[in-house]
């Protein structure tokens, strides 16, 4: 991967197979892959870098930073794993988070200790499963993120914990949300402080950055980047289009834009080894910002000065969370079947598909997107993408 000294790389008279719309891991993945198959494929993208959100750089004082918020990577798929280990070495990390409720840091998700030291109680694993049954909430059909919550622990440690971070993450109050927005948080009996559980959990040893490099280093792969591909799309001979950005976008908004939430990071540099005992503290009810996180915990890096970045949520800016809500899903059923409809395009990724995303999936769905493209390139028309099914067995 070549860039010149403004970052764009000429492209030469021979032409691409593909033309892919965003350098992300969708789209890195995806520009892998069909390289090491033979094809020509010129990737583009309207940001400076590579990597997408996951990029990473080190600040002016050398700590190494997520400008657009902490990444973590975990994955239950070794076949994800043991491909992205191709082109990257790792550094286990087991991330663990922490929570700011009635003037304490209790660990969430919601475990034993949790428990213990918010009411003051003793109570053993056996103990606290009682625990959450006496003070559940019956909900018949388990609806919204409300209903997830309070049928699972009750309303006081709903309130505490999920009402006032979700009402500020999505200016919504969880009883407005699909379940699948709290679903996502376990609640424990034991004592595992993890935030995830996956089988493999780790960091690029040496950053996400260098493992976009190393995806792009292929010669058959050429990058452009600061260029909105509309730019060059009728003037760069090319084969089949894959697009990674914003499936509204792609069709000119034509049924209105898609909602999403956005994030502001404020970033800050102190001149101390270490401000915070893990990597991210959660602010469900007190101040603006939702969470705190600090770099070296998460990249093991070793400096005499710590980077911290405060994540404030908005309704305008860059997308980065669809809003799970019946009307935006039937509004996406629209502009999924003009993509269906487009046998000359695939549409991959968060943006393009309008789901949540982990990173691993994005992988996984990408990783079967292609199988698709080559089973199909001699003898089928391509279609847009793969369906949640196969998604969900590439986990």
């Amino acid at each position: 991967m070549n860039l010149d000294a403004s970052g764009k790389q000429a492209t030469g008279s021979q032409g691409f197979d593909y033309l892919i719309v965003g350098a992300g891991f969708a789209g890195s993945v995806l520009a892998e892959r069909l390289a090491d198959a033979g094809k020509r494929v010129l990737i583009v993208d309207r940001r400076p870098h590579i990597g997408g959100n996951a990029y990473d750089c080190y600040d002016d004082a050398g700590v190494l930073i997520h400008p657009y918020g902490p990444h973590i990577f975990h994955t239950n798929s070794k076949d994800v794993f043991d491909y992205l280990s191709r082109f990257t070495e790792w550094r286990p990390y087991e991330h663990r988070v922490l929570a700011s409720v009635d003037g304490q840091r209790l660990p969430i998700p919601i475990n034993l200790d949790t428990v213990n030291r918010l009411y003051g109680l003793n109570l053993t694993a056996f103990e606290v499963e009682s625990f959450f049954e006496s003070v559940a909430e019956k909900v018949e059909q388990v609806r919204t993120s409300e209903d997830v919550v309070v049928s699972k622990v009750g309303r006081d440690l709903y309130n505490k914990f999920f009402r006032g971070y979700t009402r500020k993450q999505w200016g919504l109050d969880p009883s407005e949300l699909d379940a699948s927005v709290t679903a996502r948080v376990p609640t424990r009996t034991n004592r595992d402080d993890r935030y995830f559980a996956d089988t493999y959990q780790a960091m690029p040893k040496h950053g996400y950055t260098r493992l976009f490099q190393n995806l792009l280093a292929h010669p058959n792969i050429k990058v452009m980047l600061g260029t909105d591909y509309r730019e060059i799309v009728d003037f760069i001979p090319h084969g089949h289009l894959i697009y990674t950005g914003p499936v509204d976008a792609f069709f000119d908004h034509c049924y209105g834009k898609l909602p999403y939430r956005s994030l502001e990071f404020r970033h800050e540099t102190h001149d101390v080894e270490q401000l915070f005992p893990v990597g991210t503290v959660n602010f469900p009810n007190d101040y603006a910002y939702t969470r705190v996180s600090e770099f070296k915990h998460i990249t093991g890096q070793r400096h005499h000065a710590t980077s911290v970045v405060y994540e404030y949520p908005r309704a305008e800016g860059d997308p980065y969370y669809p809003v799970p809500r019946p009307e935006n899903a039937e509004l996406y059923k629209k502009y999924e079947a003009l993509a269906q409809a487009r046998a000359d395009v695939t549409f991959v990724g968060r943006l393009a598909t309008y789901r949540y995303y982990n990173m691993d999936q994005v992988v996984a769905q990408a990783l079967a997107t292609f199988r698709k493209l080559q089973a199909r390139m001699a003898s089928a028309p391509l279609d847009s993408g793969v369906s949640e099914e196969e998604l969900t067995a590439s986990r």
